[in-house]
């Protein structure tokens, strides 16, 4: 009864204390069997299409206008994939196609689930630091990133198809849109986001296990780019529904 909730019924917004985005690149023809048919991956050289992996510490995610003390404080861990889409009327768009969400909050969950299609679910996520050193990992959901702070002069990982870290970053995330198809009604939701202060540093993991891209049966998913983003105002806008032309 209460379906039309999930489609994202009114703008949000929040403050991204910092984003940090893992960007995979993995062959075509296993990514294009998790998008739907009405969207088209984004692909470097007709060869390879990313999968991002997304750790987000969010405040103050509330409705648009309200006042901050009725915001939430929590942390998410967002599977994505670059992905194109164009419309009837021709119109192009550049954004991810959602897969999955952890976040270390179970109100974050329940909330998340009602309005929006993001499949959230809840684990443990734990953070440390010592010096420059960082580690995000979750026990439960079998996931290890360790990085370093870095600058532009960072070297790509080794494996990277990007040329250089101007390339990659058109791979950074967070992208302008996101997109949810509905197959029963041949629809897809759009939801733009806005966001301030977008300056991607990049960063060197020295190590990462992601068990999701296991699950996934990416096997050789290889570590194309990895930025840190900080101190961003972002919101998103109300969602819209567009039938798609095929």
């Amino acid at each position: 009864m209460f379906a039309f909730l999930k489609n994202h019924p009114f703008a949000v917004e929040a403050y991204f204390e910092s984003s940090i985005v893992l960007t995979f690149a993995v062959s075509k023809e296993k990514l294009v069997e998790l998008i739907p048919k009405t969207l088209t991956l984004d692909t470097l050289n007709d060869r390879y299409g990313f999968l991002a992996v997304a750790l987000v510490k969010t405040t103050q995610l509330r409705p648009k206008g309200f006042p901050k003390v009725f915001g939430n404080d929590f942390f998410l861990i967002g599977y994505r994939i670059f992905v194109k889409y164009e419309n009837e009327k021709g119109k192009k768009r550049r954004g991810l196609y959602i897969l999955k969400s952890e976040t270390n909050r179970k109100k974050m969950e329940i909330l998340g689930n009602i309005f929006s299609h993001y499949n959230y679910r809840t684990t443990d996520i734990q953070q440390q630091q010592k010096g420059k050193e960082h580690c995000v990992s979750s026990k439960n959901s079998n996931f290890q990133i360790e990085y370093s702070e870095g600058d532009i002069n960072s070297e790509l990982p080794a494996q990277s198809p990007f040329i250089d870290w101007k390339e990659a970053r058109k791979y950074a995330g967070p992208l302008p849109f996101t997109f949810n198809y509905d197959a029963k009604n041949n629809e897809m939701l759009i939801i733009e986001g806005v966001r301030e202060n977008w300056k991607p540093i990049p960063i060197t993991v020295s190590q990462y296990h992601v068990e999701f891209l296991k699950e996934l049966k990416l096997d050789d998913a290889m570590l194309a780019n990895a930025f840190i983003i900080n101190d961003i105002s972002y919101s998103w806008k109300k969602g819209i529904k567009e039938k798609c032309s095929n």
